[in-house]
Parts: structure tokens; C-alpha cells; sequence
């Protein structure tokens, strides 16, 4: 099994890797596969990653959510501590802290402990193992927060079939991974019946 550093590196460059259209082509299938689910169905309240770089993409499921009559929070670091606070739409939304979208207000702090937590990683595992990106800002969060149902959104270049964890890290209670993407080419023999 690849050491942390190792697993962050292989995982940073595949997604590195990574057009545009394929991000969110998966997004689009894990955001569908999310709706499906009873965590997301049964929730009054998700709290959300706001996403960075390359990481699959949740803004579709914040509107979706919004529509569906569900408050949505979004999460703030302050130093070492991470708040999630109720957003209303994205116009309160700025690069903050390492360029990481984040809301521009710091109030009002959402307090809803049965909210549905889509959790953000590098890699995971079927049975909710998680390796993160090292700031240990969701495990702290979790630690004093441990009611949440706890979904993970994945590339199916993060799932591995085992991952070693920590004691302190906090496993998830599922893990969505996207299908493989199946990027269909138009045939030779399709331009020619159309030209």
C-alpha cells in the first residue's frame, strides 16, 4: 500500500490530468447517483465542500438541494478550526484561505447535527475508509460533531480496495464512486452515411 505522501502525489496528478469536460461529466453521474440515495433523500440539511481545483464538482448539488427545499452550509476555516455556515446563493461565495471557495460572511453558523456531510478526499475505500488532504479539518469538525451521515463523492481513480487509516481518522457511511466514463467517438462510417 503507497504511504500517504505517495497515495497524495499519484492521486494530485490524475486529476491534474483531468479535461474539464470529463470532471464534469462525472460530477453530473455522481450528483445523480447522490439524489438516489436515502442519506440525501431523507436530509433537511446538507452540508457541502464548495469545490477546488479539480475535485468533483457539487455546485449542481447545492442548487439541487436548494430546490428540493434543503438548507444548505458550506464550510469556513478560521486557523486550525473549520465552521460550516448557511449559504442562500453564490453570489456570498469568494476564494479564501489557499484559494479554496468559501463564504464572505461568518454568520449564521449552521448547528443542524443530522445534516447529511458530503465529504471531500483524496482516496477511499468500500468500507468508508478516507484519506484526506492532510489538514485534518473534517476529522476535528467530526470528532465534535458526530451525528452526521457522512457521504463520500469519488473518481474511480480514488477508490482503492483497502486503505490503511489512522485511529483518529473518521470512516464515512458511503462512498459514491462514478462510473467509468464512456467516451463514445463518432465512427468512420458515421461521416460518411452523413456527408
Amino acid at each position: 500500500m503507497l504511504d500517504k505522501k505517495a497515495l497524495r502525489r499519484e492521486i494530485g496528478q490524475k486529476k491534474r490530468a483531468m479535461a474539464a469536460a470529463e470532471i464534469a461529466a462525472y460530477s453530473r453521474n455522481l450528483a445523480e447517483k447522490l439524489y438516489e440515495t436515502e442519506e440525501y433523500k431523507q436530509a433537511r440539511a446538507i452540508y457541502a465542500y464548495l469545490p477546488y481545483n479539480q475535485e468533483v464538482r457539487t455546485w449542481e448539488i447545492v442548487e439541487r438541494a436548494w430546490k428540493d427545499g434543503k438548507r444548505v452550509a458550506v464550510p469556513k476555516v478560521y486557523g486550525d478550526e473549520m465552521r460550516f455556515l448557511w449559504l442562500e446563493d453564490f453570489t456570498q461565495i469568494a476564494p479564501g484561505g489557499w484559494n479554496i471557495p468559501e463564504p464572505t460572511f461568518d454568520a449564521p453558523v449552521a448547528e443542524d447535527e443530522t445534516a447529511l456531510v458530503l465529504m471531500p478526499g483524496l482516496a477511499f475505500d468500500p468500507e468508508g475508509h478516507r484519506v484526506g488532504y492532510g489538514g485534518g479539518f473534517y476529522d476535528k469538525y467530526l470528532e465534535a460533531h458526530p451525528g452526521h451521515r457522512l457521504v463520500a463523492l469519488c473518481y474511480p481513480f480514488q477508490m482503492f480496495e483497502h486503505l490503511e487509516v489512522e485511529e483518529h481518522d473518521i470512516p464515512v457511511d458511503r462512498v459514491i464512486c462514478a462510473d467509468e466514463l464512456r467516451l463514445v467517438e463518432p465512427s468512420a462510417a458515421q461521416f460518411h452515411a452523413e456527408g
